[in-house]
């Protein structure tokens, strides 16, 4: 039985589409069954109607609080029976009642190698550092921005002549590639937590990516 995925977007939605292409895939272990956007305008919406996934509409400015909203999210994903979720450019930070209902169940995915350079205008900070790699983080999510167990990270070197355009395609190719991987991780009952330390059970090596396998 596939695991049931509600997807939380705000904005174009790229790795919505890497996440609806591994999950049509017949042997993929977990299948989209809602995209919620909190921004009318966010092109996301339309990758979810074009694949025939019911899309939603949850508008932040019609709420006077950050848990109202966060519960009428909350709402929606059972609504849909869903049992895991993935943030997929969702550019609003969940209060810790929320992400608590959703505790090991949620994950997301940051253009960085965390910890380094959490939150927003990540290319800009990478650049800014003078750093040689950057790289892309698939994590659980906790009440802290940016600090939940890291499942998956994957390197790209940042090059001299770098602008923030080039660095975040770079980058986003990698995330187009590792998000699909550890949501089917999730969805496989592979991850467990040990600590703050997410373990792989009986993981491949996986080319250019960093994770902590058991065999």
């Amino acid at each position: 039985m596939k695991k049931k995925i509600g997807v939380l977007i705000s904005g174009g939605g790229s790795n919505l589409q890497a996440l609806i292409d591994a999950c049509a895939q017949a042997e993929f272990p977990a299948e989209i069954v809602t995209v919620i956007s909190n921004k009318e305008s966010a092109l996301g919406l339309n990758r979810a109607s074009n694949a025939g996934i019911p899309a939603h509409i949850i508008n932040h400015k019609d709420y006077k609080t950050r848990e109202a909203f966060d519960e009428a999210v909350h709402e929606l994903l059972l609504h849909h029976n869903v049992e895991m979720v993935c943030l997929a450019g969702f550019m609003r930070l969940l209060t810790p009642g929320c992400v608590s209902k959703w505790k090991d169940k949620m994950i997301n995915i940051h253009p960085s190698l965390l910890p380094a350079f959490p939150g927003v205008h990540v290319h800009e900070q990478v650049l800014a550092a003078g750093v040689r790699f950057s790289g892309c983080t698939v994590h659980f999510v906790c009440s802290e921005v940016d600090s939940g167990p890291i499942i998956i990270q994957a390197a790209v070197p940042v090059a001299p002549a770098d602008t923030v355009e080039t660095l975040a395609a770079r980058v986003l190719e990698q995330e187009h590639r590792i998000y699909p991987l550890a949501l089917r991780w999730l969805a496989e009952g592979r991850l467990a937590i040990k600590d703050k330390t997410v373990i792989v059970k009986n993981s491949k090596s996986v080319s250019g990516a960093l994770v902590n396998p058991i065999h």
